[in-house]
């Protein structure tokens, strides 16, 4: 809560940025400003080989939206972009919308280096991830042969279809064949757009303008081909060897109010290290939490004693291994 209110009075505080710099972010208001509102200058072929900074998530999904699924994939794809030291800066939840999912595929793809979409690419009516992201792109749909071999080999008939057959025509069939029809830029290679990543599935990630990653929303698979693909996002880091970014926590009894001037203090030394430090409230607890997150691990090693001192806190490893049972926090408004 700190962190995100210090954050916006330091953003608020500073000059315009120059946006001449080479981000998906910069190209994307430079595109914005000349009047380009689809997409930017950059090349999909660029797009897909340049650093990545940044990275963005859409979940599509009315289930979501309306509460009868929990989305545990954004989750998920927060700790693995943590891990690689790559910055999320972005999750949106959006319906089984057409237009919305055009407008956010274009957004996402010229704001940032990597994107991820989750669900929408089933087999029934309201599946509509790739063809919305086609559109979006002016991109036709293609059944992919390679796809369909592997569709063949490694997947079994539901017990509710014990009469299917691959060379029947059937509604079941279209049905299954929608799910493989992708999303192909027919002037680029076809092996950079159509991902298998993981030998197991037959479903592959389709690669979209460059940088749009398109993947199921079953969690199971989600995470297994979201690590599947790690090996080709790695060579691309700013730390190639994948090392990522540092967290490190401090618990303390005092309130937040009480700890804020020194943490406002702190924030500001520490910046130009690429250092963030938050403050996050348990409610119900004795003991709240300050955070320090960074690349510079030696660097933020530094300030532990510091933090420790000033907040009257120690370090942990997970955020509540200290609690005490029957321990409530005395100051809830803190």
């Amino acid at each position: 809560m700190f962190a995100r209110l210090n954050q916006l009075a330091r953003h608020l505080s500073r000059p315009l940025p120059n946006y001449a710099h080479s981000s998906a972010a910069a190209a994307s208001r430079i595109s914005f400003l000349s009047g380009v509102m689809t997409s930017s200058a950059v090349s999909p072929e660029e797009k897909g080989r340049r650093t990545i900074h940044t990275a963005g998530c859409i979940i599509i999904g009315d289930e979501v939206l309306g509460g009868k699924t929990v989305d545990t994939n954004s989750a998920y794809l927060a700790k693995f972009c943590f891990s690689l030291g790559m910055n999320l800066k972005r999750i949106e939840v959006i319906a089984d919308d057409e237009d919305e999912i055009i407008e956010a595929a274009r957004r996402m793809s010229d704001s940032y280096d990597f994107v991820v979409t989750s669900g929408g690419i089933g087999p029934t009516h309201d599946d509509i991830t790739y063809q919305s992201i086609s559109k979006a792109f002016g991109l036709k749909l293609k059944l992919h042969p390679d796809a369909l071999a592997r569709m063949k080999k490694l997947s079994r008939p539901h017990p509710s279809q014990p009469n299917f057959s691959w060379d029947t025509p059937s509604k079941a069939l279209s049905a299954k064949l929608r799910m493989i029809e992708l999303p192909i830029d027919e002037s680029r290679e076809e092996n950079t757009q159509v991902l298998f990543v993981d030998e197991k599935l037959w479903v592959p990630i389709s690669v979209v303008n460059g940088n749009i990653h398109i993947l199921p929303g079953v969690p199971r698979l989600f995470e297994q081909m979201l690590e599947g693909l790690k090996p080709r996002l790695v060579p691309r880091l700013t730390d190639p060897e994948g090392k990522g970014i540092h967290r490190i926590l401090i618990s303390t009894p005092q309130a937040e109010s009480e700890v804020a001037g020194y943490l406002t203090e702190l924030a500001a030394k520490v910046e130009s290290k690429g250092v963030k430090v938050g403050s996050y409230p348990r409610w119900g607890k004795a003991r709240n939490t300050v955070t320090l997150v960074g690349r510079e691990k030696d660097y933020m090693e530094t300030l532990v004693a510091e933090v420790e001192k000033n907040v009257d806190g120690h370090r942990v490893s997970v955020e509540g291994e200290d609690d005490v049972e029957g321990e409530e926090d005395l100051e809830k408004t803190g």
